[in-house]
C-alpha cells in the first residue's frame, strides 16, 4: 500500500477572479423638489379647492374616495404658469436622458384629491410620452406612491428585497413640492390617505403633438 501528494489544485484553490455583473433593463424615474415654487402652494391649494367646490362631481378614473378634475389642462391656466413651465423643463431632460431627442409635446394634467381614506387603484397611462406628479399638499399618513416592479418574470423570484434579481416594488412618500416623472407605462397605485386634511397633487402625461 502506498501514498501520494496531491497539489493544490481545482476551483477551490484556484485564484478566481469575480465575476462582472450587468444591471440589465432599468427602470429610470427622476424626483427633484421644486422648492422654490413654495411660496406660491398655499394660493395653489386654495385655487384648487375652489375648483372642487364649483365642480364637486368627480371625474372618476383611478381615484376613490377623493376628487379629481375633470379638467384635463389645470396647468394651463394663468396661475399654475410656473409649474407649467417647471415641469415642460424637467421631461425635456427626462426625453433627453431617454435618448428619444426633443420631441414636440403638450402637457395634459388634472388635479387629484384623496379625503381620508381615498387612494388610486393600480393603472398605467397609455398613450402618453411620459408621466409625472407634482404633490402640493402631503399631510402626515398621506398615502404612498406605489411603483410595481415592471419585470413580468421576477414575480416568481426566490429573492425578495434589494438584492439582485430581486422583486420588489417601490413605495415612494412624498413631500409637498416633490415632482416626480416616470414611464408611462410603469404601473403605480396610490395607497390608502389617512389624515383629516387632503392629500393634493397635479398628476400630468407628456403628449406627443
Amino acid at each position: 500500500m502506498y501514498s501520494v501528494t496531491i497539489g493544490e489544485t481545482g476551483l477551490a484553490q484556484a485564484k478566481l477572479s469575480p465575476a462582472q455583473a450587468f444591471d440589465l433593463f432599468p427602470t429610470r424615474i427622476w424626483q427633484v423638489p421644486l422648492k422654490q415654487l413654495a411660496p406660491r402652494f398655499a394660493e395653489w391649494v386654495q385655487a384648487i379647492l375652489a375648483m372642487r367646490a364649483a365642480a364637486p362631481v368627480p371625474a372618476g378614473r383611478t381615484n376613490r374616495g377623493g376628487w379629481n378634475s375633470v379638467d384635463n389642462a389645470v396647468m394651463q391656466q394663468p396661475i399654475f404658469a410656473e409649474l407649467h413651465q417647471a415641469v415642460r423643463h424637467y421631461c425635456a431632460q427626462a426625453f433627453t436622458e431617454m435618448g428619444v431627442g426633443a420631441p414636440a409635446f403638450e402637457l395634459q394634467s388634472w388635479v387629484n384629491i384623496h379625503d381620508r381614506g381615498g387612494f388610486n387603484f393600480q393603472h398605467m397611462h397609455e398613450g402618453a410620452l411620459l408621466s409625472g406628479t407634482f404633490y402640493l399638499q402631503v399631510p402626515e399618513g398621506a398615502g404612498a406612491l406605489v411603483l410595481k416592479d415592471p419585470r413580468a418574470g421576477v414575480l416568481n423570484s426566490y429573492a425578495r428585497g434589494n438584492g439582485a434579481n430581486a422583486y420588489k416594488d417601490i413605495q415612494l412618500r412624498p413631500s409637498a413640492g416633490l415632482l416626480v416623472l416616470f414611464p408611462h407605462w410603469l404601473e403605480h397605485f396610490v395607497e390608502p390617505h389617512e389624515h383629516d386634511a387632503p392629500r393634493i397633487c397635479i398628476p400630468f402625461n407628456a403628449l406627443k403633438i
